[in-house]
């Protein structure tokens, strides 16, 4: 059973609930909607709440424990020398699921494998039947219950307002707790890390060469875990990259909100924020086939060493798809300036270059600054069109001429296939996430504290 049915079957279940919950009151009010202590509607909405809480917290408890439950049921009855070996037991349960998911007539396993692929497959089939009784039954409940308590005096308002708020901190817990998890995971596979290898050659070291070997007698068995090649690539290019879209953007968004027709604007801005829902393989594509050939060929002719990939290609067509969220962000921003700064400066005299200069643009910094921030993380963030225009070498250079790569990119390279969780190579990128998310929060702090000194505020 698919988890938008049950989802679709839920929202029918409210909306049906709403309905006679709704139709109930009015019954109730004799036609005179003042013998209510609530409208109508908030007696349907606290039916309906009734009904679709308890039914969606039932399907995410199901979905959290099913998938465990099953396989304790399914490991319980494998044979002992298939349970003992964790190896083993890994393999055996892809086998069993491809079984289960019908997949699995490829492959050549035990007669006990085979039989508990075709368990598994029942006890799903049971356990997501049993979800849909279950989930009716609770569902059902609830709207029973709400229905019959439903009167005249019940403040179905209050209730209703009391619930949506409980709602609203259980959301709030939720996206705090994600962050918390989220730092926490890092944090313990990064100290995991860091007692295999020195914080102080991951932080200061010059080279980057993280693939170690199985056994100890082969080559390269000591991976380099210097990460100052992936700082330094990640700077450079995403200080290539602001460099086009904080002028450009800024500059494009002072035009359109303070010089541009409207005729104009309604026409360029939806035409510019379309960069910013341009898939990031297109640019990549872009870079890799059309930038780069281009920089290549033209510095030849210059008498310069352009490399096929390098980080200006990179950051020129990452700085592009930037500027959108600089421009967008820093149009609205300046367009809520109260307009009684711009007809004060006017009529000191001031002309509409010192207005922006001196009155709006301070008025706006706050916004400016978070615009540029986002605008700096989504470069510090972005994967694919390093990986197509700039590449995986980890060169220690500042030269945008040249291949660099970046920190993301390493994550990706480094957790692509299967890898064992309990080498260097691996817990080296969480490392490099950790490392990530103590700049970005970096960048959080300082630009809370330039808006904090800069800030203007007006009545």
């Amino acid at each position: 059973m698919s988890l938008s049915f049950l989802l679709l079957a839920v929202a029918a279940l409210c909306a049906l609930s709403f309905y006679f919950g709704r139709q109930r009151a009015i019954a109730l009010s004799g036609g005179r909607y003042s013998n209510l202590h609530s409208l109508p509607a908030h007696y349907g909405m606290y039916v309906a709440l009734w009904c679709g809480l308890p039914a969606l917290l039932l399907v995410v408890v199901w979905y959290v424990f099913q998938g465990s439950i099953i396989e304790a049921m399914i490991v319980s009855d494998l044979p002992a020398e298939i349970t003992s070996n964790t190896g083993q037991l890994s393999l055996a349960l892809n086998s069993i699921s491809l079984i289960a998911e019908g997949n699995g007539q490829h492959l050549s396993v035990s007669p006990e494998i085979i039989d508990a692929g075709r368990r598994l497959a029942n006890l799903q089939t049971i356990a997501n039947a049993a979800l849909v009784v279950v989930m009716l039954a609770v569902a059902t409940t609830g709207i029973a219950l709400s229905y019959r308590k439903i009167d005249p005096d019940m403040r179905a308002r209050n209730n209703v307002e009391r619930i949506s708020r409980w709602i609203m901190i259980t959301c709030s817990a939720i996206a705090i707790l994600s962050t918390v998890g989220i730092v926490f995971s890092l944090m313990f596979e990064a100290i995991h890390f860091f007692s295999k290898v020195s914080p102080l050659e991951f932080l200061f070291g010059l080279e980057w060469s993280p693939q170690t070997a199985i056994r100890a007698d082969q080559v390269a068995s000591d991976g380099a875990f210097g990460a100052i090649p992936l700082f330094v690539g990640t700077l450079l290019i995403t200080l290539i990259a602001m460099a086009v879209a904080v002028p450009v953007g800024l500059f494009s968004a002072i035009y359109m909100g303070e010089y541009a027709s409207s005729k104009f604007r309604a026409v360029a801005k939806p035409a510019l924020e379309i960069l910013a829902g341009v898939p990031t393989v297109v640019y990549g594509f872009f870079a890799a086939l059309t930038v780069a050939p281009f920089l290549r060929d033209n510095g030849a002719i210059l008498g310069l060493d352009v490399s096929s990939e390098s980080a200006l290609a990179a950051g020129l067509v990452m700085g592009v798809m930037i500027i959108p969220f600089v421009s967008s962000l820093s149009d609205d921003v300046m367009s809520q300036v109260p307009q009684s700064l711009r007809d004060g400066s006017y009529g000191l005299g001031a002309t509409k270059s010192e207005t922006i200069r001196h009155v709006i643009f301070p008025a706006a910094l706050p916004g400016i600054v978070g615009a540029v921030l986002l605008a700096v993380s989504r470069a510090i963030g972005e994967t694919m069109i390093v990986v197509m225009a700039a590449g995986l070498a980890a060169n220690m250079t500042v030269n945008p001429l040249q291949a660099v790569t970046t920190v993301t990119v390493q994550i990706v390279t480094l957790l692509v296939g299967d890898q064992e969780f309990d080498s260097a190579k691996t817990l080296s990128a969480f490392a490099l996430g950790l490392v990530l998310f103590l700049v970005t929060l970096g960048l959080n702090v300082f630009a809370l504290k330039v808006v904090q000194k800069y800030r203007e505020k007006y009545d």
